[in-house]
């Protein structure tokens, strides 16, 4: 990260954020948020507006984070990355200084690996995608973009998880399991056979639910 960073965003995924970047002594221009007049600095850290004030700096003079989580309005944290590469903007990676990443991980453009996460030798994360508190993803798992792997997350070996996916919290998935784009894995699920896209499953072990 070379540029000042503007965090978007100003709720709680946004503050962990923001004081992961402090604890990494990274320079932060401010964050964003929909109401700024009522707006509080967040760990000492201005409000500069809202999401549009993003365009008064060059796409090429700051670097951008993704504070939206992926709960409430799962698809406003894609849209708004995708609205602000469109016009050149770059998200920078934040991997918290406590994360442990293996060798031959591929990490793609604005990744978030939270406090205490494990990422093992042979995976790749998508575009986006959060990898959240003390989650754990073992060797060669392929996690696709927007994903969010929510706090206490474990995925064994070899597990494919689709774009666009949501796993709950402390929800664990067995080894080799493919998990279908656009699916919601509740929280505390054991994943134990494979999910279609576009799924809901709950429980354990995890069964398809109607919502």
């Amino acid at each position: 990260m070379k540029f000042p960073i503007i965090v978007l965003g100003g709720g709680g995924h946004a503050r962990v954020l923001i004081d992961t970047l402090l604890e990494l002594k990274l320079p932060l221009l401010g964050f964003t948020v929909p109401n700024p007049e009522l707006s509080n600095a967040l760990l000492g850290v201005p409000c500069i507006g809202t999401d549009d004030a993003v365009t008064n700096y060059l796409p090429s003079a700051v670097e951008l984070v993704n504070g939206l989580g992926s709960v409430g309005v799962p698809n406003q944290r894609k849209r708004l990355f995708q609205q602000l590469k469109e016009k050149g903007y770059h998200f920078s990676s934040v991997i918290h200084p406590a994360a442990v990443i293996g060798r031959e991980v591929e990490l793609s453009e604005g990744i978030q690996i939270m406090a205490g996460a494990i990422v093992q030798t042979g995976s790749s994360i998508g575009n986006n995608t959060i990898v959240n508190t003390r989650a754990s993803v073992d060797h060669d798992c392929v996690i696709g973009d927007h994903v969010h792997l929510a706090p206490g997350v474990t995925l064994s070996g070899g597990v494919k998880v689709g774009a666009e996916v949501h796993i709950g919290t402390g929800a664990t998935v067995i080894q080799g399991v493919r998990i279908g784009a656009n699916s919601i894995i509740g929280a505390g699920a054991l994943v134990l056979k494979d999910v279609p896209e576009g799924a809901t499953v709950f429980g354990v072990p995890a069964k398809e639910v109607q919502l």
